[in-house]
This record gives C-alpha cells, structure tokens and sequence, in this order.
C-alpha cells in the first residue's frame, strides 16, 4: 500500500471511530457510505472497437447512463456487466467474437462506474439498473457478468421470467455480500456495534438482512443454465464462498476452478474467453 492511501486509510479510521463515540447509527451511517462509493472510475480510452458501437445515452433513476451496442437485431442479445470500480471497455476482447457469433451485444457502464453519471451504487441500485436495461432494450436472454455485477445479476434473474434456454456467465462473482462486509469492517477497524447498526440499515433499505444478498440463495431460483468461473487465487471474493454453492449441487450450475488468476485477470485469460463465447 503507497503512503497517500495509508494516510487517507489512517484518516478515515479515526473519523469513523471519533464518530462512533457520537453515534453508533451516524458511524454506521457514514460507513455505508464509503461501502457503497467506488474510490476510482475507469475512463481509459475506449478500445477501437468501442468506435464501432451505436452510442447509448439513457436515463434511468437520476442517473445517465452511457451504453454500447452492436449488431442491433441480431439473432440473439447478450449483455456484458462490469464489476466494481470497473467499466465495459475492459471486455473489448469479447465483442467481436460474440458479434461473429450473430449475436447483438449490449454493454453498459452502470451507474458510478465508467462514463455513467452518480457517485453511489449498492445492489439494489446495480439490479435495478439491470432490469431497466432488459426492460428497455431486451429481451436479452445470455449475460455475462463480473464481481459484484455477478450479484447484481442474481437479485435481477428472480424478478425476470425466465426459462432453461437462458445462458448466464458469472465470473469471479460476489458471492456472499457478508463476506464483503467483514473485510470492510476489518480494513477500517470498525467496531462490533457500528456493525450492528450498518446491518440494521441495510436490512431497513429493503426489509432484507445482509445474509439475504447472496448469490447462494439464489441460485436455486434460477432456472438458466449457469457457468461459474473462479479462481483459488481469488483475493476479493474468496472462493470459499463459491465452495458452498458447489457443494449444494446444482445441476443447472457448471463450476470452472482456475489457479493464478486471481480476480480481474480470469476475465482476460483466452481460454477462459474461448469458453465463456462457446457457452452463450
């Protein structure tokens, strides 16, 4: 870790516990907060197949939304999601593959992330913004997505009808938004009461525990066809929690493990691309 961001990580745990001395829910408050802000925003320069693309720009909540598509009437829609503190243009290496493939391709930057306006994004916000792209521009029936997008994506298919001729690609996905939660709460030392009072207001967001955020729990409420990339080198959503859900047995779920990927370079790795274009 560089010096600037151990004193700004220094900084924000002393306010947070200065805070808590206040006020256990305002510490919580404030620390939902960060939780929810990505610390970074990807606008590197679009790749030139982005050139290519149909330019998107849509509303949805407050937010405006910049988006991408090819092929528009393809034989078929797939939409890409990003993770977190992410962007589309770091899926340029699957576009023209699925376009050989006659599929028309919709990718977005969601709200926070990329060239989309916002400085906030929990998972209600991520699903929401999912459902409003499917419901705008859709049917789409193949999604590939990443991290926290993966998620997302879960919460999303429970309010979509959908059937097994759905494809779905998760690849290093958030699995377990406590799990998330805990290594946040260890990075900024918070204490066990703050944390009560961070799960109280996420549970009062939508009357759903944080333990309900899982893609564990969903998963027996989809029906697509599901294939699972993680890698045991996974530092940001642990294969551990993936684990469980491989345990469970799901028919309609086909795990890929990988080693030495870690979490972002699964998604470049060609063999992995190769597999995840043949599948949708």
């Amino acid at each position: 870790m560089k010096l600037a961001q151990r004193l700004a990580l220094g900084y924000v745990r002393g306010k947070l516990k200065l805070l808590s001395k206040v006020s256990k829910r305002k510490a919580a408050e404030k620390a939902f907060e960060l939780f929810c802000t990505p610390q970074s925003r990807n606008l590197k320069r679009r790749p030139p197949i982005f050139k290519e693309a149909e330019l998107i720009q849509e509303n949805f909540q407050d937010y405006k939304l910049v988006g991408y598509r090819w092929n528009k009437g393809g034989q078929r829609r797939v939409l890409i999601i990003h993770g977190f503190e992410s962007s589309v243009v770091n899926f340029d290496h699957y576009i023209k593959p699925l376009i050989r493939k006659g599929y028309e391709v919709l990718a977005f930057d969601a709200p926070a992330h990329g060239r989309s306006s916002g400085k906030q994004i929990n998972a209600l916000i991520f699903r929401d913004f999912i459902l409003h792209i499917n419901k705008q521009f859709g049917p789409i029936h193949s999604f590939m997505a990443h991290s926290f997008g993966g998620m997302a994506l879960g919460l999303a298919l429970e309010m979509i009808p959908h059937d097994d001729a759905y494809r779905v690609v998760l690849i290093a996905p958030l699995t377990e938004t406590t799990t998330s939660m805990g290594t946040f709460f260890d990075l900024l030392r918070i204490d066990p009461a703050t944390q009560a009072e961070f799960s109280a207001l996420i549970t009062r967001m939508a009357g759903k525990e944080p333990a309900w955020y899982s893609l564990r729990r969903v998963m027996p409420n989809l029906k697509a066809r599901v294939l699972w990339f993680h890698d045991e080198d996974d530092a940001l959503t642990p294969l551990r929690d993936a684990e469980r859900v491989m345990a469970d047995g799901h028919p309609h779920v086909e795990f890929v493990i990988s080693k030495g990927l870690g979490h972002r370079r699964i998604y470049r790795d060609n063999q992995v691309k190769k597999r995840i274009v043949s599948f949708l």
